[in-house]
């Protein structure tokens, strides 16, 4: 069967992005290998800014309760509450519990999530791609405009793809398991302990307890498979004096600290998102959050070549955008696992770190880059300070009929969003008549106000602010060709 698009992956990144295309009117469907949804949770937090992109598609609240996860940077504290801005992200969310709330807002999107298919083989040409997959009726092939790999750090869609991965080995082990029945003293952002070793104990719900042990100078683990939970409380017992032997194991698994972003998100009509395209030692709790947001950043530009209204270029613009953000990510946390595991020769550079993270300008740049606020993309020339961040979704408009509305409200559709108040409101809705099949205008007055002047504002469907006016240099019809197409013709 012919599809737009095709999902190798069904964890959050696929099933984010699959939600984001299906919003649009996206044939997708996501095929995943395992024959049943795991239970195990490699990620149990994540990031402001993920949060916000839950909250703009309507799914935050779905998740239920959540703890404010505190921040810090290679075990480094660094104190929030200093900041104008929140920057506190999630934490105690299991994996397991973000995709289920994923998976039934796909199925409630009628996205087909087609399990036991393994993806064998990929072939492309201008017009298409083949997918050759090993299913439940035996082999078969399948077609589609467009393929995005989010099966994972060893993903097999990146490597038929022939696309380069790029990093460091791993050569420190984590042994993580999900344990109830316990009942140790929390070390929620990790403990620092002699030689370079480090535990972890940290609540998730239902009586879970996510315990990871670093023990300085062990091998790395090379059979996954071959682990006991044994093995993980033997070595919590070496390195804190307490058993949490009685404990029962839900599920264990080993992690590294290798480091890589993939060489190339994009080639050709094939493209990677999430641990496919980056993966990164677990010291920032950040693969699962860049990843949705890889995903939300993806699922609007390929909805528009399937639509047929993308501008040239706006295919390449994912790559543009989000490697940096993956390199970065590599190199920030290669950085934390050097500051906090090195041992006690790092005791000056930590206190030294401790000392300018105690200053409000570090933190902000600190808490930002954790907390994925302070991403920047390059999406206009201008000088506002809004321009190419992400618009705070938390801000209110007051409309004309005195309905007050989020911002992160106004996004659900997954369209763009031109937000015109004061006396350039009727210019600015005029301007964009021709795009009103992409883009959702909304004019109105702040409520609670962006914290700097802005009269009108264009926002992408990802949530980040490609035109203001003021402060950008080009005028809002160029905005709106650049990133929503030619604008369509009057009948």
């Amino acid at each position: 069967m012919a599809r737009d698009v095709i999902v190798v992956g069904a964890g959050p990144v696929g099933l984010m992005l699959a939600g984001e295309l299906r919003l649009r009117g996206v044939d997708v469907a996501v095929y995943e290998r395992l024959p049943a949804p795991t239970r195990q949770s490699r990620g149990a937090s994540f990031t402001k800014r993920t949060a916000e992109c839950f909250d703009q598609r309507g799914l935050l609240d779905r998740l239920g309760g959540t703890e404010p996860a505190d921040s810090h940077f290679g075990g480094v504290p660094i104190d929030l509450g200093m900041l104008e801005q929140d920057h506190h992200g999630h934490r105690g969310v299991s994996q397991f519990r973000t995709e289920r709330m994923l998976e039934d807002w796909v199925g409630e999107l009628g996205v087909p999530v087609l399990r036991g298919r393994e993806v064998t083989g990929v072939h492309q040409d201008e017009d298409g791609v083949v997918v050759a997959v090993a299913g439940p009726d035996g082999p078969a092939e399948d077609t589609a405009a467009y393929l995005v790999g989010c099966d994972g750090g060893r993903s097999t869609v990146r490597r038929l793809a022939g696309i380069a991965f790029p990093g460091t080995e791993g050569r420190r082990g984590f042994l993580t398991a999900d344990v109830t029945g316990i009942d140790t003293r929390k070390r929620r952002i990790g403990e620092n302990l002699p030689g370079g070793s480090m535990v972890m104990a940290m609540d998730l719900e239902n009586g879970v307890t996510r315990v990871v042990v670093h023990e300085a100078g062990t091998p790395v683990p090379r059979d996954r498979d071959s682990l006991a939970f044994r093995d993980l409380a033997d070595a919590w017992q070496r390195l804190t004096g307490e058993s949490i032997h009685h404990g029962q194991c839900r599920w264990i698994s080993c992690f590294t600290d290798a480091s890589r972003a993939a060489a190339e998100y994009r080639r050709g009509r094939v493209f990677l998102a999430g641990d496919a395209a980056h993966v990164q030692p677990p010291a920032m709790a950040q693969g699962l959050s860049v990843g949705v947001q890889d995903a939300v950043n993806l699922g609007w530009k390929l909805a528009a070549a399937v639509q047929g209204w993308a501008p040239q270029d706006l295919l390449d613009s994912y790559h543009a955008e989000r490697h940096l953000v993956g390199e970065q990510l590599a190199r920030n946390a290669r950085a934390a696992i050097e500051l906090r595991l090195t041992g006690e020769d790092m005791d000056p550079v930590r206190e030294v770190v401790g000392e300018l993270l105690a200053h409000k300008d570090a933190a902000e740049y600190a808490a930002g880059m954790l907390s994925n606020l302070g991403i920047r993309y390059d999406l206009a020339k201008g000088e506002h300070p809004l321009l190419g961040r992400r618009m705070p979704p938390g801000h209110e408009l007051t409309l004309a009929d005195g309905t007050r509305t989020r911002v992160a409200d106004l996004l659900r559709t997954g369209r763009g969003l031109l937000l015109a108040t004061g006396r350039t409101a009727a210019q600015a809705a005029q301007a964009a008549g021709g795009h009103t099949d992409r883009v959702d205008v909304v004019t109105g007055t702040w409520t609670t106000r962006p914290g700097i002047a802005v009269d009108a504002v264009l926002v992408r469907p990802d949530g980040y602010v490609a035109w203001t006016s003021p402060g950008t240099a080009d005028d809002l019809t160029q905005a709106l060709d650049r990133w929503f197409g030619t604008a369509r013709r009057a009948l």
